[in-house]
């Protein structure tokens, strides 16, 4: 008789690399909407078409014989309309054969990143609420996560904190601009606040910027890469699928000074080697050519929908999201509940997905907010918040 194979004894044998335990809080909470038909406004995705334009150049693409791999670092053409898009959007220099290198979606970016520069025992700050798969990508490295948290319900850097963070072995500090899941861009005084903190010493930063189209009310981005001191020490880190609505063609990109692009390569050669061509021969003829409506002024319409509709429902919102797909509002006039109780309980019991916000701090950290995703159709929305006016106040 075969031996019967007991996987919680073969699981026990393989030691976890990092730190978070269970499935990601995207899948557990789309997994409920789903289980209970609920609308999803926790994971951050579209749910409205992309440009036919795009889609017409895809397929063309396949049919057209482009379906082998592609170079390594990306397809000249787009790494090439890249570097002419910062030009055009930033006035940036960008070299685009030995800066620009084309990844399977910004996460694996960011993965990579960290890679090539933490080694066993050095130490990486990041900025809470964080994006859920930094301090993983961390811990996988080997190093060790230093979270500072970011003042609510504003998430404004707490620049005193960050100062007491920085040790000898600060390797990497992450961030993210326009922030996930807060809302909140950074000004160029942030900019210069950090490059004060990191001047004369080793550490280097990574900036996801992946929502930098997605900035609303006649606001700016600023990149890392207008930094002129900062920009010899970044990774900056992006997603198309934040540009064109796209995400789950799962295609980004990382900019980065010559000698970190070469580190970044000597991995990401070996971790996915290159990207879907099809969709990159798409990319590259498309980018010249956006939108008649601009990403931001798109998504800037569906927030402001989306805030007009939730003003009838006993939320705070304590600030409006100036970027990004996500707006925070707090709960406690409706509620004593934790924000992942509460999650829950809203999801079952009304039929609205969302994410909290203590899942975003390594440490649980729960200010009674939850996030919701404005990036639906406006009948989406209309019908979630439809769903929530029978919420009442304490």
């Amino acid at each position: 008789m075969a031996n019967t194979i007991n996987n919680e004894a073969l699981l026990h044998q393989l030691k976890p690399k990092h730190s978070n335990t269970g499935t990601s809080i995207f899948a557990v909470m789309s997994g409920l909407a789903q289980q209970h038909n609920a609308i999803n406004l926790s994971q951050g995705f579209p749910d409205f078409h992309i440009e036919e334009r795009l889609s017409y150049l895809l397929g063309e693409a396949a049919r057209t014989g482009h379906n082998q791999y592609a170079p390594m670092p990306g397809l000249p053409a787009l790494r090439q309309a890249i570097a002419a898009d910062f030009k055009k959007r930033y006035n940036l220099e960008i070299d685009a054969d030995h800066e620009i290198t084309i990844t399977p979606g910004a996460t694996h970016a960011i993965y990579t990143a960290f890679a090539a520069i933490l080694q066993p025992g050095d130490e990486a700050i990041v900025l809470e609420p964080a994006y859920d798969s930094y301090i993983p990508n961390i811990e996988m490295n080997g190093a060790v996560a230093v979270p500072v948290p970011l003042i609510a319900p504003d998430f404004r850097v707490d620049w005193n904190r960050v100062k007491d963070a920085i040790t000898p072995r600060t390797r990497a500090i992450i961030v993210n601009t326009p922030h996930n899941p807060g809302g909140a861009i950074w000004s160029k005084k942030d900019w210069d606040y950090l490059a004060d903190l990191v001047r004369d010493t080793k550490i280097i930063v990574l900036s996801d910027e992946v929502y930098e189209h997605l900035i609303f009310d006649g606001m700016h981005h600023y990149s890392v890469l207008q930094h002129p001191e900062l920009r010899e020490r970044s990774f900056a880190l992006y997603s198309f699928g934040k540009v064109f609505n796209n995400t789950g063609w799962k295609i980004g990109y990382c900019i980065a000074p010559r000698a970190y692009t070469e580190a970044f390569r000597r991995l990401h050669q070996f971790i996915a080697f290159c990207v879907n061509t099809p969709a990159q021969v798409a990319l590259a003829l498309h980018m010249p050519n956006q939108s008649a409506m601009p990403v931001n002024t798109q998504m800037q319409l569906k927030r402001d929908h989306f805030l007009n509709l939730i003003r009838e429902v006993p939320f705070t919102i304590h600030q409006p999201s100036r970027g990004s797909y996500f707006q925070v509002a707090g709960y406690e006039r409706i509620s004593d509940l934790p924000d992942m109780e509460f999650a829950k309980w809203l999801t079952l019991e009304y039929g609205v997905a969302t994410i909290p916000l203590s899942a975003f701090y390594k440490n649980k950290k729960d200010d009674k907010l939850i996030r919701f995703c404005f990036a639906k159709k406006e009948e989406t929305l209309d019908e979630a918040v439809s769903r929530l006016r029978g919420l009442k106040a304490k």
